[in-house]
């Protein structure tokens, strides 16, 4: 996965985001609202499609769970996080952890992915840089690796094998030509083979022994 959207100044894309964790969610986070909370450039209306990729907005423009997550301080920075590695899935294949030393790399995938020109190409690549800024990838990745983990069930328990059997074929002499009888003997599960050595001692010497 990896969006297409991009804004054309990303110098108010952090002030966004804090004033998002600072003001109470909206009904709707419209055009309306972005200029309510003092964003009236044009350039800023690029912000909501952004945060609909982000999964921040339905696309109603009403605010999701993860909106009302990122307003909680001690974890915003996680939660965009999950957003941006979700959002911009393809560039993670460049590098785990993107840097400035992969600009180059990241706007070559945009062109090459969405066929762009190459000024596109670097804007999106900017806005994408921009939200890194604001997001800890390092928690997101262990984050999203517990709950990867959690998600898989336990292993089966394997039941503890029942203890050996032995089993003897005793020919009865006397005259019994032909008749047999099985004798099965239940062994108890132990490590110590002088326990078995005394077992089969005391059949050798009660059933086999005239």
């Amino acid at each position: 996965m990896l969006t297409t959207r991009y804004m054309v100044s990303n110098k108010n894309l952090p002030s966004i985001f804090q004033k998002i964790i600072d003001g109470a969610a909206p009904d709707k986070f419209t055009m309306a609202h972005l200029k309510g909370i003092g964003f009236t450039s044009s350039n800023d209306q690029a912000a909501l499609p952004v945060l609909k990729d982000l999964k921040f907005l339905a696309a109603d423009g009403s605010p999701t769970k993860r909106y009302h997550q990122y307003r909680d301080k001690s974890q915003s920075r996680r939660v965009l996080g999950e957003a941006i590695r979700e959002t911009y899935e393809d560039l993670f294949h460049i590098n785990e952890h993107p840097s400035e030393a992969d600009r180059q790399a990241v706007i070559g995938r945009f062109k090459s992915t969405h066929n762009v020109t190459d000024l596109v190409a670097e804007r999106q690549a900017a806005t994408f840089f921009a939200l890194l800024k604001l997001a800890d990838l390092s928690s997101s990745a262990r984050h999203t690796s517990k709950a990867a983990e959690a998600a898989i069930p336990p292993a089966p328990t394997v039941p503890e094998p029942s203890p050996p059997k032995a089993q003897r074929s005793l020919e009865l002499p006397h005259g019994f030509s032909g008749l047999r009888y099985n004798i099965e003997v239940h062994l108890p599960a132990t490590k110590d083979i002088e326990v078995y050595n005394a077992i089969f001692k005391s059949l050798r010497e009660h059933l086999l022994n005239d």
